[in-house]
């Protein structure tokens, strides 16, 4: 049951907890953390990838996303256990798919990435069931999906990235309804029907200039497998914590209601 409040009358720490779900999903990108680790701006190693790494990267981000809407209209919705998400022991895997990716490089981003987004996703679909989603709901597995389009920090590789959460949901909730419908309507038999397609398209945008930061970090020759492994769990870390502000700010939207919720996130 969702309760009405004014804007100034949420409780304390509901407001502590946006304030610090925005700083999240608004400041905190891959690529600051990336420089960190490697010692060097990942803008500028992006440079320096081959040219035929970008057709190399675009046909993996196509195969990842296409294993996550698989694996997310299939079988996320039979996981209904409930209890504590399993962050460590996703990341733990995606640690060991990475260290394959640091220790032969673009070779392996084909088979590594769909590795990598899967574990993602479904240590996304933990972190939501534990902020109380319905995982058998087609719409919160899409939900799910969503966390890949959340960029989570100003990028320089794209101007068009830098725009706000609100805004990031606001430009797919065409695409998610029209695929939650789609599902809904004909199952999941035809993950390449159009409205999905559609959906994962969007996704693809803005996952992508994430993708390329984690692969060029990988690309520098120093990395190695330690790396590689290092630099995927960063990654999965990163949107860990992207999924967990989402799933807190959808929890609050359920509680208080979504115009309230949102009201008060652009007022922090």
């Amino acid at each position: 049951m969702i309760r009405t409040h004014d804007d100034h009358s949420l409780p304390a720490d509901v407001i502590a907890e946006l304030r610090e779900a925005k700083d999240t999903l608004e400041h905190h990108g891959l690529a600051d953390r990336l420089t960190e680790l490697v010692g060097t701006p990942i803008t500028a190693s992006m440079k320096m990838l081959p040219s035929v790494a970008e057709d190399t990267i675009h046909a993996a981000i196509d195969k990842s996303l296409a294993a996550a809407m698989d694996v997310a209209l299939r079988t996320l919705g039979h996981d209904t256990k409930e209890g504590k998400p399993k962050l460590l022991t996703h990341k733990l895997l995606a640690g060991i798919s990475g260290a394959a990716g640091g220790a032969f490089g673009m070779t392996t981003v084909a088979i590594e990435l769909p590795v990598s987004t899967v574990l993602i996703l479904r240590s996304i679909a933990d972190i939501a069931r534990s902020q109380g989603e319905d995982l058998t709901d087609v719409r919160t597995r899409l939900a799910c999906l969503e966390v890949f389009a959340i960029d989570g920090g100003q990028s320089d590789v794209d101007d068009k990235t830098e725009v706000g959460y609100f805004a990031v949901r606001a430009a797919m909730s065409k695409q998610v309804a029209d695929a939650s419908k789609y599902v809904l309507k004909f199952g999941v038999a035809d993950t390449a029907a159009p409205p999905l397609v559609k959906l994962m398209g969007m996704i693809a945008k803005r996952f992508g200039v994430v993708v390329s930061e984690k692969i060029a970090a990988q690309a520098i020759p120093v990395i190695g497998a330690v790396g590689g492994a290092l630099i995927n769990s960063y990654f999965i870390d990163h949107y860990q914590d992207l999924a967990r502000a989402h799933f807190t700010i959808r929890r609050f939207e359920r509680e208080y209601g979504e115009s309230e919720i949102q009201a008060a996130y652009l007022r922090l």
